[in-house]
């Protein structure tokens, strides 16, 4: 699966900050602009992986539906 999410970055003194305006706790700082992209990245993956690990313990021994939903964000 493939999203797109909105990755903010700016330049304080200097380090880069980034975080993803749609997905707070993903945020990160680098040395280098590619090195806070490749962080956010790893940020992004980690929290979606947390949040998907914390939904199945949730809905673990749970009759439950699952099914794709797709969003289209103007």
């Amino acid at each position: 699966m493939q999203n797109t999410f909105t990755g903010v970055f700016e330049k304080v003194g200097d380090w880069y900050i980034g975080y993803v305006a749609e997905l707070p706790g993903a945020n990160t700082q680098g040395k280098t602009l590619e090195e806070a992209r490749e962080n956010l990245r790893e940020a992004i993956e980690m929290v979606l992986r947390a949040n998907r690990e914390l939904a199945e313990r949730e809905m673990a021994g749970k009759h439950v539906l699952r099914e794709p939903i797709t969003v289209a964000i103007r």
